[in-house]
């Protein structure tokens, strides 16, 4: 079979971003300084690169912060109409430390500011996709089960 003879096949964006939570819960939101709402730290894979390293190297080139990260909570099919087909990896960064948060440093300049959210607050912070993903990746984390999800929707 040629090229040419192949079926079609998906070839989607991939991202992965971090889940790091306060003791109370509430989940750590960054504000892009190019979006007009909130969002984890995370951003695009690279070519060659896996979805964990990538999360890896945007925590370190968003926040300045070097850690470790914990299991995959999700992975969302989320295509995106001007975007086209997506597959988005949430995993857990578990909690930081007073001194590790005094450290975040917005080094590259994609974020303006930090804050923790909780759970019922998120819908005032980003799209509803974006809601639906994340409190899918929360129910992921409290049950200790990862999760697929389409559009945010555990199935």
């Amino acid at each position: 079979m040629t090229a040419n003879e192949m079926p079609p096949m998906a070839t989607p964006r991939v991202a992965a971003g971090a889940l790091f939570f306060d003791n109370e819960g509430r989940v750590l939101l960054v504000r892009p300084s190019y979006k007009t709402h909130w969002d984890i730290p995370g951003g695009y894979v690279e070519p060659g690169e896996s979805p964990r390293t990538a999360c890896m190297r945007e925590i370190e080139e968003e926040l300045g912060l070097t850690t470790a990260l914990g299991p995959m909570l999700v992975v969302d099919w989320a295509p995106a109409e001007h975007e086209g087909d997506k597959l988005l990896f949430i995993f857990d960064a578990g909690s930081l430390t007073t001194e590790q948060e005094r450290a975040i440093r917005f080094a590259d300049g994609e974020l303006t500011e930090w804050r923790y959210v909780a759970a019922d607050g998120l819908d005032h912070h980003g799209p509803p996709r974006l809601t639906r993903r994340l409190r899918t990746a929360i129910a992921a984390r409290n049950s200790s089960n990862a999760t697929y999800a389409e559009h945010g929707n555990a199935l």
